[in-house]
This record gives C-alpha cells, structure tokens and sequence, in this order.
C-alpha cells in the first residue's frame, strides 16, 4: 500500500510539471479581483498577450498590447511596452484566445517578463475565453 501511494504522489507531481505552467497558484488573479483593483487609486498595468485582432476588437481598460505571446514579434512588442517600467511594477497578463491551459501565448508572455527580472507579474485566470470569463460577466471592457 506504502509503495502504491509513493507511486501515485510521483504520478501527481509530473503530472503538475508537465502541465507547463511557470506561474504560482498565488500568481493567479482572479477576474473579480482585477474588476475591483481597475479601481483603485493605482491600479496594475495589464498587458494583453493576444492576437492583434482580438486586442484591437475588446479589451480590458487600459490594457496594453503586448503580444501575441506565442510570436517572437509579439515578445518584441511586449519588452516595448514594458521598458520603462521598474522591475517591481505590479503586472497583470492576460490573453483569452482560448481555454488557458490551451493558449499558446500567455506561457511565453509570463516567461519572458519572469527572465526580464520583473517581480510582480500575475495571470488573469482565464479558464474559458474572454468572452465567457470577462466580458460575458458584465467586467468593463473598452
């Protein structure tokens, strides 16, 4: 029994891992949280690591376009929209192409701001798709 929940913990934990996430679960920001910080007297910088198409179509207030996450002139474009920013910027990344554990873009976004040594960077948690998670709830979009 011992050895069979040994096996069933390892199974667990590379299942975790392959799962390909780099972020903490503390580094996910819930939709009614990010709602509520839009606002605060000094709300995050949101960057939006989407298609081009789908920035320029709906958008979260104030969001920057950063992206796509999953190109490296999307990569370019977020260092652009992040240069002058100090390393200790509260940051909130979202993308809502598709189901997250699918998006090709959110993963590489987070990454690279992770290796560009900034220290507060949060997920939106985006479990469906903008449509369903953000703007179907009534959140503000612009």
């Amino acid at each position: 029994m011992r050895k069979l929940f040994g096996v069933v913990v390892l199974a667990a934990v590379c299942l975790a891992q392959e799962s390909g996430d780099p972020w903490a679960k503390a580094e996910l920001m819930e939709p009614a949280a990010l709602a509520e910080a839009l606002h605060s007297a000094k709300p995050p910088v949101i960057l939006c690591t989407a298609f081009s198409v789908l920035y320029r179509s709906k958008r979260i207030p104030r969001a920057l376009e950063a992206g796509p996450g999953s190109k490296p002139e999307g990569i370019a474009l977020l260092k652009k929209a992040v240069a002058d920013l100090p390393k200790d910027a509260d940051i909130v990344v979202y993308c809502g192409c598709c189901p997250m554990v699918k998006c090709p873009n959110i993963r590489p976004a987070y990454r690279a701001l992770r290796e560009m040594g900034f220290q507060h960077v949060r997920v939106l948690n985006v479990p469906t798709n903008m449509h369903d998670d953000w703007f179907g709830k009534g959140y503000p979009s612009s």
